[in-house]
């Protein structure tokens, strides 16, 4: 008779899986109410912790090549395809769904990820330009990493939602804290496994799960963030961390469900640099 070994969903901070500082967790259940899982309930200190991991990675992944970063994120994929069958068994359970709807947002959610991996060593090209100038100058403008983004996952698509909320930040070359939802998180730190076995370094990807109402504000108001994308948030509680947000002049932004070259540029920053010609 073999055990049978239930699984325990810690969060993602560093590369390491810790659990919560505070040692709490939250239940997860279906639509019938019947028990799935107990997943870490994340404090602000965890919050903190997760930024902090994030700010000390974003050096090195800003630095690497951009073909070195879509490398990376299609490795992603690849990882991600092997552990299908996982990700369709959690998505049935956590959002009451068949089998073959499940299986295309697991399609779906690897599509993003070679999707946005091809777009990593172009997105400058169509950003960037050389500038026409009266003078003896070069005058070019090319796109830089905005930083430490703070992403709330969208709730409809489990898996998808993580996706595209992690895939454009990461081509962009930013690092990310992402706070999963908090109905349906399992698919999130299932991703953060297939991260830690990857080439992603640590710190550039920190997933938190917990209550969404404890962690915003606390994500909106961190001085060490840079940017937020609320594509989980109602647009009332957007309003408000919108507010929160403008002591160090986060850009927040929102997006619908799809891929789009937009999501990377919304967290790049432009440089315009001059060069006299002949030197």
């Amino acid at each position: 008779m073999s055990l049978d070994i239930k699984k325990t969903y810690k969060l993602f901070i560093a590369g390491a899986f810790p659990r919560s500082e505070s040692g709490r967790s939250y239940e997860i259940r279906d639509k019938k109410g019947n028990f799935i899982a107990n997943p870490a309930q994340a404090s602000r200190k965890d919050l903190r912790d997760a930024v902090l991991a994030a700010k000390n990675a974003h050096s090195s992944w800003a630095s690497a090549t951009a073909y070195n970063r879509g490398q990376i994120l299609y490795r992603i994929a690849e990882i991600m395809e092997g552990r299908s069958e996982q990700f369709v068994a959690e998505i049935m359970a956590m959002e009451s769904v068949s089998s073959k709807q499940a299986q295309l947002q697991v399609r779906q959610a690897i599509d993003t990820w070679v999707w946005y991996a091809g777009w990593s060593d172009k997105i400058s090209t169509i950003a960037g330009s050389t500038n026409p100038v009266a003078g003896s100058f070069f005058n070019f403008t090319v796109t830089e990493p905005l930083g430490v983004i703070g992403i709330v996952a969208e709730e409809k698509s489990s898996l998808l939602g993580v996706v595209l909320g992690l895939a454009p930040v990461l081509a962009a070359g930013n690092c990310a804290v992402l706070l999963a939802s908090q109905k349906r998180p399992l698919s999130a730190i299932t991703l953060a496994e297939c991260l830690a076995t990857s080439d992603v370094p640590a710190g550039v990807v920190n997933i938190l799960t917990g209550l969404s109402d404890e962690l915003t504000p606390h994500l909106a108001s961190h001085m060490e963030i840079d940017g937020l994308d609320l594509s989980g948030v109602d647009s009332k509680s957007a309003a408000a961390l919108r507010i929160s947000s403008v002591d160090n002049l986060k850009r927040v932004h929102s997006f619908s469900a799809e891929k789009s070259p937009e999501r990377i540029l919304s967290f790049m920053e432009y440089k315009t640099l001059w060069h006299p010609i002949g030197v």
